[in-house]
Parts: C-alpha cells; structure tokens; sequence
C-alpha cells in the first residue's frame, strides 16, 4: 500500500504554508496517517525534526526511513506528555488534519463506512476501547439520544434512539451492512446516505472520545508551542471546527474573549487569517473529501 493510496492529503500547500517552516525546526504531524503532510514537512527542513503522531497500528506501514523523522504511536490527547518523553518541550510548529483517513473509510472490517459491509467497530486504536456495537447494543437509551444528537445533529435522535433499543432486544446489532438496512425506516426521504453519515458520525465520535481527545491536545498545544510558532488545524464539521475556532480567537472553547485592564485582547494564540481557508472547486473535484475541510491557522503570542 502506498501512501496515496491509503490517503490523499487535504489541502497539502495551505497546510505546509501556514507551518511557516523553519528549516531547522521542531514540527509535529499529530495526525499522520499516510504521511502526506509529514512528507510535505520533511521536504521543507535541513536539520530540523518533525514527530509523527498515530494511534491506528496500520500508519505505521507509512513511516519514512528518515532520520530526522520519529514515529509515536500515541493518542494526539497526549502530546505534550510522548513530546517529553522524546526530550522535546517545545515546538515550532503542530499540524492536524483531524476526521479519519480514506484507508480507515475504505477498510470494510474497521466499520467506518455505509458503503461496506463489516463489524460495527470504529475504534482508530483497534486495541482499546468501546466499539460501535457496543454502543448499540449497551448504552441506555438517554445516553444514545444524546450522542445521536450533539455529535451526529441527527434530527430525529430520540425516536431512532428508541427504535435502536426496541430493535436490539428482538436481535443484536452486529454488522454495519445490518445497521444501514435498520436506519432506512428511520431517514428522511431522499436524504437517506446524508442520514447515515450523520448517524455513522456520531457512532464513530462517541468510540474515540474525539470531542475530548481534540480539548486535550488544544490545550496541550498551548503548552508545547514556542512563542511565534505555528498551530495549524483541519476539521471536517462544525464540532470540531468550532472548538479550534474558539481557542484561536478567544482563548477559550466557551464564553468570550477576556481582555486586561486596557482592553487588550487575553489570548494564548493569534488567528493568522480570521476565516477559515477552504479548498478550492479543482481540488474538490478530484477529492471530494475536501469539501467540509476547515483549515485555521493561529501562532502563539508571546505571552
């Protein structure tokens, strides 16, 4: 498997141009994947050093044989603690293209796609962790409203919660082909493959912990970044985009801006550009993974 095969990275210039690369500087790739972006970094430094984080067993197929370039099999919700541990307490630049690659969507047995048939799993670490059956088949029915509403937005989440309960005393949920047939009744008409993303999406964001996972390596960021240097994110729904958007601008996931005595600004990072960047028709016509990405970009102040 080759890396462009496994995933093709979204919005490669933008993402290497926000780093604002110092040859001989420290990155972290916090969501490696296939490599792409890591490979884009590599390309760009003399004798810097660039971290690659991942926690899918399945990225390691990817890592280049260079020396300037470390592999960390981790959760990015720790990175300040796998970036001490390689003796590194600050960096000049962190990059993250969050959501999951087309590897993972396109391997029918992790259980990401409506497209495949496979086990309901979802786990990015396949060996930890809750797996979407498991939701399915144990969680409450308060507990399954609620995910299928904050994370999936999905409109009718307390009646599909309900029907999910009543469907899994007659015959456990297993596989993501059986799921798919059962959200059918149950999605609006003509909007039924929207449905089951939406539905798919929250499934796979209870199983990861990624609304927490993303707090914690944010505010890790704030820690492990030099003065100046460069925090780049991508997300793929509002979520997520809204988190890093807040952080950037406000200092804070919630609530407003805190501003000193004089009515400056109190804020850990710096928007470089004050909208999102989005990719362009081109790019999304041959990716169309493209379409929801949300680039942001933020430097730290001095501060």
């Amino acid at each position: 498997m080759t890396a462009s095969t496994y995933h093709i990275p979204v919005m490669l210039s933008q993402c290497t141009e926000g780093l604002a690369i110092n040859p001989n500087g420290i990155y972290v790739d916090v969501t490696f994947g296939g490599g792409g972006h890591s490979r884009a970094i590599l390309n760009q430094l003399d004798q810097g050093r660039l971290f690659g984080f991942d926690q899918d067993q399945d990225a390691l197929e990817n890592v280049p044989d260079d020396e300037r370039f470390t592999f960390v099999q981790a959760n990015f919700r720790d990175l300040k603690k796998y970036l001490r541990l390689h003796g590194v307490r600050q960096v000049d630049g962190i990059l993250a293209d969050l959501g999951i690659s087309s590897h993972q969507i396109d391997e029918a047995s992790r259980g990401f796609s409506t497209r495949f048939a496979g086990d309901l799993d979802m786990r990015m670490n396949q060996t930890a962790g809750i797996t979407a059956k498991d939701i399915l088949n144990q969680y409450p029915e308060a507990d399954i409203h609620k995910i299928l509403g904050v994370y999936g937005e999905v409109k009718n989440a307390k009646t599909l919660a309900k029907g999910i309960v009543a469907e899994r005393a007659v015959l456990p949920f297993e596989t993501t082909e059986g799921f798919t047939t059962f959200l059918r009744k149950f999605a609006p008409r003509g909007k039924d493959f929207k449905y089951y993303a939406q539905v798919f999406q929250a499934l796979r964001i209870e199983v990861n912990d990624e609304i927490s996972a993303l707090e914690d390596f944010l505010m890790d960021t704030l820690e492990v970044l030099k003065p100046g240097g460069r925090l780049v994110v991508m997300s793929y729904h509002s979520l997520e985009d809204r988190l890093v958007k807040n952080l950037m601008i406000k200092g804070k996931f919630h609530g407003e801006v805190e501003k000193d005595f004089y009515g400056n600004l109190i804020r850990p990072l710096e928007p470089v550009s004050r909208k999102a960047i989005v990719a362009d028709a081109a790019e999304v016509a041959e990716n169309p993974r493209a379409r929801s990405a949300k680039l942001r970009i933020a430097k730290r102040t001095e501060s």
